[in-house]
């Protein structure tokens, strides 16, 4: 998504570090997908930087997809719709069966290009965007339902709650209506909690957020 802040920490590095080390002890057919989930600001596109600079300084080719670009709406767009049907928030926002086929489609090793979307944030639109022909030995995927794609090999999940992750939510300032927002996030944590079970990978708070 372009406009989006990256804040990285020693917190997403060390999480990065957990994932690609258990990955290392795996003996894979053919090229690896990877999901990085969790509740909103807990750093999952971070985490999924790093993952991607430790896999490259080991000489694999890696790619990421980002959730983000995959709703069906842009970002003020979704809010205004929240706003209007509440029920709409959850995993039908995005279009999941999309970023299940671009995973896919580049763990296929064809080597094609794949025209993907791409939310341009402050313009409130997505576009397109061409990623560069495979292929890829990781695939790397972030997002907070991300968890549910299918055509993955390794689920890493950021076990951090949208009240502990308040203060780097702050930090992007991304979002508009506060109060709402918290509604959102309480909401969208019934959902995205009940993910930890399939993850392969558990990622746990900082030592400072593990009495929030």
């Amino acid at each position: 998504m372009i406009g989006d802040k990256l804040v990285i920490t020693d917190y997403h590095r060390a999480a990065a570090s957990q994932i690609y080390d258990h990955v290392a002890g795996l003996e894979p057919d053919g090229p690896l997908g990877v999901s990085v989930s969790g509740e909103s600001g807990c750093g999952k596109s971070e985490t999924a930087h790093c993952l991607k600079e430790l896999f490259e300084a080991g000489g694999k080719r890696c790619v990421i997809l980002g959730q983000d670009d995959y709703f069906h709406l842009p970002p003020r767009s979704n809010h205004d719709k929240r706003l209007e049907q509440f029920d709409w928030i959850g995993s039908d926002e995005v279009r999941l069966d999309l970023l299940d086929e671009h995973v896919a489609r580049l763990k296929s090793g064809s080597g094609e290009r794949l025209t993907k979307p791409l939310v341009y944030f402050e313009e409130n639109r997505i576009g397109e965007e061409i990623l560069p022909a495979g292929p890829y030995d990781v695939v790397i995927v972030e997002g907070t339902y991300t968890a549910l794609l299918e055509n993955l090999d390794v689920r890493a999940f950021i076990d951090r709650n949208y009240r502990q992750t308040k203060k780097a939510r702050l930090r992007r300032a991304r979002d508009p209506d506060l109060n709402f927002l918290e509604k959102v996030l309480e909401k969208e944590h019934g959902i995205i909690s009940t993910h930890r079970t399939r993850a392969d990978v558990i990622i746990d708070p900082p030592p400072e957020e593990l009495q929030a």
